[in-house]
């Protein structure tokens, strides 16, 4: 191997552990989602093991990462960001699009046509979200308050306030979602008075 793909592997260790604690998650729940062994991501951690595919791969998608960016690859010179949509079992679809660890997360949902008579299952969480619709209807429920936001509307709430959202019968939705830990918050800049 040259020096510089000896540089980028040496680097991966260090870069695991900054996920991990970004994260707030320790090397056994981490052990638990991976299937990796918690002493074997200690070792990766710390340097002293080089990591496999077969390491990467699970450790990458337990980060919501590319595997590019969890070795820190060289750039190719496409800026273009690959995001891959992920498809969920009740017909929803969710593209994560910031490609960072930590701080404030953006997906955009698509969910498909909804029963307006379904009981909602209201949850609960440490976070804080910022939703905007792009498109169709979005009910969302927020504790004691059942409402209806249109296309340009938004809503911001404490994720510990029992909360659930899905489309209405009138169709799909498409929605913008930014996600933070507890107390941090989106923050929205109004343009500046013009002089007068």
């Amino acid at each position: 191997m040259d020096e510089a793909t000896d540089r980028t592997l040496d680097a991966v260790g260090p870069r695991l552990k900054r996920l991990r604690q970004r994260r707030e998650t320790t090397l056994t729940a981490l052990a638990d989602q991976t299937g990796i062994s918690a002493s074997t991501l200690s070792r990766l951690e710390a340097g002293l093991r080089r990591p496999t595919l077969e390491q990467l791969l699970p450790l990458a998608r337990a980060y919501g990462v590319t595997l590019d960016e969890l070795v820190d690859a060289p750039t190719t010179g496409d800026p273009r960001l690959n995001l891959r949509p992920i498809a969920c079992q009740d017909g929803s679809t969710i593209l994560p699009l910031t490609r960072r660890a930590g701080g404030i997360q953006a997906y955009k949902f698509v969910l498909p046509t909804g029963n307006d008579d379904e009981e909602p299952g209201l949850r609960t969480h440490e976070g804080y979200d910022w939703v905007y619709v792009l498109d169709g209807t979005l009910r969302l429920v927020l504790g004691e308050h059942d409402l209806v936001l249109e296309p340009g509307e938004a809503a911001e709430f404490d994720t510990r306030t029992p909360h659930w959202f899905g489309a209405t019968s009138s169709g799909p939705v498409e929605f913008l979602s930014l996600v933070g830990r507890q107390g941090e918050r989106a923050h929205v800049r109004a343009a500046p008075k013009p002089a007068g």
